[in-house]
C-alpha cells in the first residue's frame, strides 16, 4: 500500500475516533477587550487631613467601592474624582483601599491605597454632666485628666484654714511649713455652708482659704457632711430609714428643708467669685462614702435605687433649675481593704454615666500596701473605660509616726497609675493639747518631715507650684 493511501486512512480513523467519543468542537474563547487604567495606585494624605484627585481610564461602567468613614467622595465628573480625608485623631497611621470595579463584574477591579499618617497631638474629647459649664469648669475637668499623665496633685482638707498648732492665719499651711510650697489640691467642707450652721462664723474662713486657693491656681474640692434634715442631728445619724424617702417624697417636710438647703449650696456657689470677678469651679464630692452605712444616705438609711434618685435630683436642681455651672460631679466610695470585685464596689449605686464626672475613692488603708495598690489599680481602670478623671479623695492614717510613709505607702502604689490627685484628711487644731492625735498628713516636728520633703521633691507629686493654669483649656481637647 502506498504511502498517501495510508496517510488518508489514519484521518479517517482520527475522524472517526473524535466522533464515536462526543467531544464537541468549540469556538475559539473570546478575547477580554475591558481596559481600566488609574491615575496612581498609591495617596500619602497628612494627619490632618486634605484631597486628592484620581483619573479613571475605562471602556465599560465602573462603580467606586469605599470602606472607611474617613474617606469621601466629594466630586466626580465622568472619570475624574475628588476625594476628601478626614484628620487623623489617632497617635497611629491608617490606611484604605478604593476599589473601581466593573458594575456587571465584582471580581474585575483595580485599587488605590491611600496612606494617612499619625496625628501627633491626638484630640482628647470628654463629656460632662454639665454641657453648660463655664469655660473655666471645662479646662479644670480637662486638666484633671491631662494631669494624671505627668503624675498625681497632693491634697490635704482644711490646709489653709488651720493645722496641728496654728488656726485661721492668712497664708498658714502644715505642709508649706514642711516643705515650703502648698497643697495642690484643697479640700473644704460644704455641710455647714448648707444646713443649719449656715450662719457659723467658720463660713466666713471657708469662703476665705477657697478665694486664697483660686488666687494661686489652686484645685477646690468640697465633701458635704450634711446634718440629718429629718433629726437635726449630724450627718452620722443613721438611726432612720426613710430620710431620703422622704426627701424624694413632693410635699414632705424633710424636703422642703432639704430644699432650702440645696438653694443655699447654690446661692454659695453662684456668688463665688475670684478676683476677676469669674465664679470659681469646684469639684462637688457630696454623698460621700455612700457605700458604708454611717451616714444618713448610706445602706443602711436608702435602697440603691434611692440614693441613685436623690442624686440624680441634687444634680438636676443645681444644674438645671438654679443654673450653677461651676460644679464638677464626684463620687468617692469606701474602698480601705482587699475586695474581690473591687470594680464593682468602685460602680456600687452607680448614679449613671451622665451624671458624674470625675471617680474619688475615700481609702483609709492604713499602712496596708496590697489594699491601696490593688484599689488604686481598678480605680484607674475604671476611669480609663469610662474616659473620667479619678483621684484618692480622702486617705491617710490618723496619729501615724511611721517616718517612711509617704514614700513607701503614699508615692511607691501610685507608681504606673493614672490617678490626678491624693488628697490626705485633716490635722485637726489641738494647740497645746498634746493628747489629740486626730492627724492624718504631715506637720513641722513629724517624724515623717523628712521622708515628706523626699516625696515633694519626686517628679510624680505635684504641688501648688508644679501646677499648670488649671483653668486654662490644655492643646487638643474638647470638653462636652
Amino acid at each position: 500500500m502506498c504511502r498517501n493511501h495510508i496517510l488518508v486512512i489514519l484521518s479517517v480513523i482520527s475522524a472517526f475516533a473524535l466522533y464515536a467519543c462526543g467531544k464537541p468542537e468549540h469556538d475559539a474563547p473570546e478575547q477580554d477587550t475591558r481596559k481600566l487604567t488609574l491615575s496612581t495606585d498609591k495617596v500619602y494624605v497628612e494627619w490632618d487631613g486634605g484631597s486628592f484627585d484620581l483619573k479613571v481610564e475605562a471602556n465599560f461602567e465602573y462603580r467606586l467601592d469605599i470602606q472607611v468613614e474617613w474617606i469621601e467622595e466629594t466630586t466626580s465628573d465622568n472619570s475624574s474624582h475628588t476625594f476628601n480625608v478626614a484628620m487623623n485623631q489617632s497617635v497611629d497611621s491608617r490606611s484604605a483601599v478604593i476599589k473601581v470595579i466593573d458594575k456587571t463584574d465584582r471580581y474585575y477591579y483595580k485599587t488605590l491605597t491611600v496612606n494617612q499618617g499619625a496625628n501627633p497631638s491626638p484630640v482628647t474629647k470628654l463629656a460632662m454632666v454639665d454641657k453648660d459649664a463655664t469655660a473655666s469648669t471645662k479646662a479644670l475637668y480637662a486638666n484633671l485628666w491631662e494631669i494624671a499623665k505627668k503624675g498625681s496633685m497632693f491634697g490635704h482638707h482644711d490646709d489653709l484654714w488651720y493645722g496641728r498648732y496654728w488656726y485661721n492665719e492668712p497664708g498658714g499651711s502644715d505642709t508649706k511649713a514642711v516643705c515650703g510650697d502648698y497643697p495642690a489640691v484643697v479640700s473644704v467642707d460644704f455641710g455647714p455652708i448648707m444646713d443649719n450652721r449656715f450662719k457659723d462664723k467658720e463660713n466666713e474662713y471657708r469662703r476665705r482659704v477657697i478665694l486664697e486657693a483660686r488666687e494661686r491656681g489652686e484645685v477646690i474640692m468640697a465633701c458635704c457632711h450634711l446634718n440629718n434634715p429629718q433629726t437635726g442631728k449630724d450627718s452620722w445619724d443613721n438611726s432612720m430609714n426613710d430620710v431620703v424617702k422622704n426627701i424624694l417624697t413632693e410635699g414632705s417636710v424633710v424636703r422642703k428643708t432639704y430644699m432650702e438647703w440645696l438653694d443655699r449650696l447654690a446661692d454659695f456657689a453662684l456668688d463665688l467669685k475670684d478676683s476677676k470677678g469669674e465664679q470659681i469651679p469646684v469639684i462637688l464630692r457630696i454623698y460621700h462614702e455612700h457605700t458604708q452605712n454611717w451616714s444618713w444616705w448610706g445602706t443602711s438609711c436608702c435602697t440603691a435605687q434611692e440614693f441613685v434618685a436623690l442624686w440624680q435630683m441634687t444634680v438636676k436642681y443645681l444644674r438645671d433649675i438654679r443654673q450653677v455651672h461651676t460644679f464638677i460631679y464626684a463620687i468617692s466610695p469606701q474602698m480601705d481593704a482587699v475586695y474581690s470585685d473591687a470594680k464593682g464596689r468602685i460602680l456600687s449605686r452607680w448614679a449613671g454615666d451622665d451624671y458624674v464626672d470625675f471617680f474619688g475613692m475615700d481609702c483609709y488603708h492604713g499602712t496596708n500596701y496590697n489594699a491601696f495598690s490593688s484599689n488604686l489599680e481598678a480605680l484607674h481602670n475604671v476611669s480609663i473605660e469610662k474616659m473620667k478623671p479619678c483621684g484618692v479623695t480622702e486617705t491617710g492614717l490618723e496619729s501615724f509616726t511611721t517616718s517612711d510613709y509617704w514614700t513607701k505607702h503614699i508615692l511607691n502604689p501610685m507608681n504606673g497609675k493614672r490617678i490626678s490627685m491624693v488628697v490626705m484628711w485633716r490635722n485637726k487644731y489641738v494647740g497645746s493639747n498634746e493628747s489629740d492625735k486626730h492627724y492624718f498628713s504631715v506637720y513641722p516636728g513629724h517624724p515623717s518631715e523628712e521622708d515628706f520633703k523626699t516625696y515633694y521633691n519626686d517628679d510624680k507629686s505635684i504641688f501648688s507650684s508644679d501646677l499648670p493654669d488649671m483653668y486654662t483649656m490644655p492643646e487638643n481637647y474638647e470638653v462636652h
